[in-house]
């Protein structure tokens, strides 16, 4: 049976539409018109019409920030995704820790996508869960009732290099160069940081665990479910997809069939500025970003 951890009144996420230029040379986005509860932004994001992918106005429904995650395990790298069900599109997909952008976080985007690594990426140790810090920054513990975080250590987030072209929030350039893309189906802004999760050294015995959340009676429910931890570990070889698996349990890989399974959006192909997919058959994808040999072991 899932415990569940959290509550929220999903009436309080508030959010700003947005106006996005876009050229060559970079994006810059602002705020525009009044502050939209979570129900008004759904009803916002329509599929739009960009002619030009690479030199473009336009007006979007939402901002949205992912992580690429990638944390080293026993000497190998590993992207880290989760897994979303979404009933108004009827699939369930493998996608980035990612999360809406509040009105105050507008232009602060790297400080949801921290926020998200916590309340979506949880590690588990033989001694209690683990608090994180980014920089000098402690992280929060959404889940500090329900969950006994350890004192002693504690995960690190760090960032990677960034994307080649900038984007900013009015004149302000946003710090450490996310990859930015308009998904043209949504009309939404989505921004994806490229980080590092370092665990300490003490932490030998892992387990990694997502949180899936639901609105059930008005409340948005948090529930943790060990019986599907939802959190998968990607393996690389110099920064390709293997075309390999897997969940963490207690320190041990276990790997998963990858049988039928898609990704969302956010690896899809990009073009110039513009995603137009919603999703992506792992296999196409490992396709375009993997040698041969990990397609014959997909």
């Amino acid at each position: 049976m899932p415990q569940l951890i959290a509550r929220h009144n999903p009436k309080a996420f508030k959010t700003l539409p947005l106006s996005v230029e876009a050229n060559h040379d970079g994006l810059t986005y602002q705020a525009l018109g009044q502050p939209l509860n979570f129900s008004e932004m759904l009803e916002r994001r329509q599929p739009i019409e960009i002619e030009d992918a690479q030199h473009f106005s336009a007006k979007l429904a939402n901002l949205g920030v992912s992580v690429r995650l990638t944390l080293n395990w026993q000497g190998q790298d590993h992207w880290l995704l989760v897994r979303q069900r979404r009933p108004d599109r009827g699939d369930v997909v493998l996608k980035l820790i990612s999360g809406y952008i509040p009105t105050h976080e507008l232009a602060l985007p790297l400080l949801t996508a921290v926020q998200e690594v916590a309340e979506e990426c949880l590690i588990e140790t033989p001694r209690g869960w683990l608090a994180g810090r980014f920089a000098d920054t402690w992280l929060p513990t959404p889940y500090a009732p329900a969950l006994p975080y350890r004192e002693d250590v504690a995960f690190r987030l760090t960032p990677r290099s960034g994307a080649a072209r900038p984007v900013r929030c009015g004149s302000l350039a946003l710090l450490e160069r996310p990859r930015a893309y308009v998904h043209t189906p949504t009309a939404s802004l989505q921004l994806v940081y490229d980080l590092l999760l370092e665990l300490p050294k003490e932490c030998k015995a892992p387990s990694l665990f997502h949180v899936d959340e639901k609105i059930e009676n008005g409340q948005l429910l948090a529930r943790l479910a060990r019986q599907r931890p939802d959190l998968y570990l990607v393996a690389l070889d110099d920064g390709k997809p293997t075309g390999e698996l897997y969940t963490l349990s207690a320190g041990q890989r276990l790997p998963v069939s990858t049988r039928g399974l898609w990704l969302s959006e956010s690896f899809a192909r990009q073009d110039g500025w513009l995603v137009h997919d919603s999703r992506v058959r792992w296999r196409d994808w490992l396709e375009r970003m993997a040698p041969q040999s990990a397609l014959q072991r997909a």
